[in-house]
């Protein structure tokens, strides 16, 4: 494996998707409410890409540093875990993907004052403390939740409020579609990784709940993200039904291995995409 292919593993690029989907959400809405600016919506992307590279790569470190991942582990191989980068060089990169952050986050906290800032403060914190600390939230049980606001409703609120200087309940809403897919993205990694997880003693929602709560959760989130557009007359999510049902047929059946996680990263894509078509396209259709 080149050096290169290393980093793109380490980053995970499959999951990052999570991170970008509330700020192309929010930014749809934006535009059919009459404003967008690029430059700000490019920086929103960048900084929100170098916060979630930044999580994964200290999963990485911390997950191996507490004994979560092993040479057991079932899914993708992680590059600590496997010694193909040291551990210095995982902490730089680390500490490099959070100056990305901060300088990208810089023009953004000028322009919207301080709650930009503390609320970038808050990703800063809790993306290190999701696996870093004595009390990280991912060994507690509470990985899922933040992942459903910090990548749902909080992520599209600040990205609309960057455009607009306004909120829109709207907005939250479409960001609580996305930000269920990206729990159950997590839901599908700690189902597949159950087992470790419990020896390591990282208290998962599928470790306290099990993997029977932990499917049930799973299927709960992805129908919620088609049914909930529907209140605000938004429907071509519904277009996905036939993948969501599939998703939940393989959960159901107990196939937790890294292509469940990859499938349902995919499914926030294409959910993405057309929930952005929808909001896009549909005046120029109710127009005529």
């Amino acid at each position: 494996m080149t050096h290169a292919a290393i980093w793109v593993q380490a980053v995970r690029p499959r999951t990052l998707i999570a991170s970008l989907s509330p700020a192309i959400l929010a930014s749809s809405y934006a535009y059919t409410h009459g404003t967008l600016n690029i430059a700000i919506l490019l920086l929103t992307l960048l900084t929100a890409l170098s916060i979630q590279i930044m999580i994964n790569l200290s999963n990485d470190y911390f997950d191996f540093i507490k004994g979560a991942d092993t040479e057991k582990r079932k899914g993708p191989q992680r590059v600590t875990q496997a010694g193909l980068v040291s551990h210095a060089s995982i902490k730089k990169a680390i500490f490099i993907s959070a100056l990305l952050a901060s300088i990208c986050a810089a023009p953004l906290i000028y322009t919207a004052s301080w709650p930009i800032a503390l609320f970038f403060i808050l990703y800063m914190v809790l993306g290190i403390g999701y696996t870093a600390g004595p009390y990280p939230l991912a060994y507690l049980g509470l990985g899922d939740i933040c992942v459903l606001i910090l990548f749902g409703p909080i992520a599209t609120a600040i990205t609309y409020y960057l455009q607009t200087h306004t909120l829109s309940p709207e907005v939250l809403m479409g960001g609580c579609s996305v930000g269920l897919i990206s729990s159950a993205i997590l839901m599908a990694n700690n189902l597949r990784d159950e087992e470790e997880d419990r020896a390591a003693h990282k208290k998962t929602l599928v470790v306290r709940c099990g993997s029977k709560r932990g499917r049930f959760i799973y299927a709960i989130e992805l129908l919620l993200a088609l049914v909930i557009p529907l209140f605000q007359g938004i429907f071509f999510p519904l277009l996905l039904t036939p993948c969501a049902y599939l998703l939940i047929k393989q959960a159901m059946l107990g196939k937790y291995d890294h292509v469940l996680l990859q499938r349902t990263g995919a499914f926030l894509l294409l959910y993405t995409l057309v929930y952005t078509a929808d909001i896009l396209f549909s005046p120029y259709i109710h127009s005529r």
